[in-house]
């Protein structure tokens, strides 16, 4: 007569481990990408809000609302002018951002908000990064690309 087992064979066993190491691989995967668009989203939101203080304040100087000398182009000196403010024409302060956001993607968290973005001035050719008199535009330091393809440094 021919005994009943019950349980699992082995091949059963190896499969269920298996199908379970594929579907924990896919939810890691999962976070991980999750975290990693957290912080696009914040780059984002950073980059956005930098880039409408300045135009603000670019806004403001060809208003008059801020005295500037005529040579100077109208973009502010530094990140740091739109935190710390600029007397108007009418002699009071002017704030364009309550702090600097930054840069998401840095790894040096010991480094200043504002030198964790590569600063490009009114004078620079498009996409050259190098600093001046003034601040046109900020991007990424970072050499990561995007989940979309595309260099964080080029958003």
């Amino acid at each position: 007569m021919a005994k009943n087992r019950s349980g699992f064979t082995l091949v059963e066993a190896i499969i269920t481990a298996l199908i379970l190491g594929v579907m924990a691989s896919m939810v890691m995967a999962q976070k991980e990408n999750s975290s990693k668009r957290a912080k696009e989203h914040e780059l984002r939101q950073s980059l956005k809000q930098i880039r409408q203080a300045i135009d603000d304040y670019r806004d403001a100087v060809n208003k008059k609302i801020i005295i500037q000398d005529a040579t100077q182009a109208p973009y502010p000196p530094s990140l740091s002018t739109l935190v710390k403010g600029v007397k108007s024409s009418d002699g009071k302060k002017i704030y364009f951002l309550r702090r600097i956001p930054r840069d998401p993607f840095s790894n040096n968290a010991l480094e200043a908000a504002e030198e964790t973005w590569n600063i490009r001035s009114y004078t620079s050719p498009p996409g050259d990064f190098s600093q001046g008199n003034d601040v046109y535009d900020v991007s990424s330091k970072s050499d990561n690309i995007g989940l979309n393809g595309i260099p964080y440094k080029d958003w």
